[in-house]
């Protein structure tokens, strides 16, 4: 170990309450905490950026069944992935202070974690914060599970969460020719094609016209690839215009994640099976432990398109551990355009 003083303490964003519907500012807290000095076998990374994914609501909220990630209590600190810079590390490892690494101990400063459980980071991106792309999901999805042909019409419901703005941009590098996607934001759709390439953006809400319709006038031959992030509405209109022999892969259900009622673990949806079987159309869940050869290949496809401008990584940053309160709140909300990233 490293003769260089270390931190004491850490400080950790902690959930003070289980909230009764969507979560606020007043359900987590900033505490701080002793951080004990790393033992055989630990790694004590300095934290420097880390992802607020929707996923959390659902562990907040209590509904955990299926999912492989643990119920979060009152009390129990937030997690997710994180990226930071190694402090001290065992003698006889591979790791050194330094180091830059990836793990699973975001909403905190500080963390002292065994050596199993931080990763370098791979060389194939080009930034640290890269690493918290969401886009592996709709890369597996986009070549797996609805593989995108050349001249696809393809549809991207949330298109400007953290998988839905990379979504779009992965399409259209796999061959598709129409980009379409959905945001409930007249700015965040502007951005969406000014940016990133979409060709149009539907706004969706009850002041418009009913989402099916304005899909079908939007494609009028029909779809070949949807790449789901919602369910609800969204999926049924998506099937409705889904041209003969669509791909339909669902990687997210923000309907049921970000709705006030409930507590984010459910996200019915109406579906004419009728349809499904007259036009053949697939409908596939995706799950990243189905695909374990997804991951790498993307980083390596990612690493290399970010490094030739081909596509672009966008994520709004929050500032600080104590704005990192605010940040869930607000990513459910819709304040944020792509992934939402807290910098320490």
């Amino acid at each position: 170990m490293p003769t260089t003083v270390l931190p004491r303490t850490a400080r950790e964003v902690r959930l003070v309450a289980r909230p009764d519907g969507l979560p606020a500012p007043r359900h987590f807290t900033v505490t701080r905490t002793p951080l004990p000095e790393p033992g055989p076998g630990q790694v004590l990374v300095r934290n420097e950026h880390f992802l607020v994914f929707p996923g959390l609501r659902t562990l907040i909220g209590g509904e955990t069944d299926g999912l492989p990630l643990p119920l979060l209590q009152p009390g129990d600190t937030l997690f997710g992935p994180a990226v930071g810079e190694v402090l001290a590390a065992p003698a006889d490892g591979p790791l050194r202070p330094g180091d830059r690494v990836a793990h699973l101990a975001g909403w905190r400063d500080h963390a002292l974690l065994p050596a199993t459980e931080v990763s370098p980071l791979d060389p194939a991106l080009p930034t640290a914060v890269a690493h918290l792309a969401q886009g592996s999901a709709a890369y597996g999805a986009l070549t797996r599970l609805a593989p995108v042909r050349a001249g696809d019409v393809v549809l991207v419901t949330g298109a400007a969460g953290a998988v839905g703005t990379l979504a779009g941009q992965i399409a259209r590098l796999l061959g598709a020719a129409r980009i379409l996607g959905s945001t409930g934001s007249p700015h965040k759709a502007d951005r969406l094609v000014r940016e990133l390439g979409y060709d149009e953006v539907l706004l969706r809400g009850p002041e418009h016209p009913p989402f099916a319709d304005r899909l079908r006038a939007a494609a009028p031959d029909g779809i070949d690839v949807v790449l789901d992030t919602v369910g609800g509405e969204q999926l049924s209109a998506a099937l409705e215009v889904a041209r003969q022999g669509a791909r339909v892969a669902v990687v997210g259900t923000l309907a049921g994640q970000m709705a006030a009622e409930g507590d984010g673990g459910t996200a019915p949806v109406e579906i004419d099976t009728f349809r499904l079987v007259v036009r053949g159309l697939s409908l596939r869940g995706y799950a990243g432990t189905d695909h374990p050869d997804v991951q790498a290949e993307w980083r390596e496809r990612f690493g290399g398109w970010l490094r030739s401008g081909a596509i672009r990584f966008p994520y709004s940053t929050v500032e600080g551990i104590d704005g990192a309160v605010r940040a869930l709140p607000e990513l459910i909300a819709g304040r944020h355009f792509g992934a939402v990233v807290v910098r320490l």
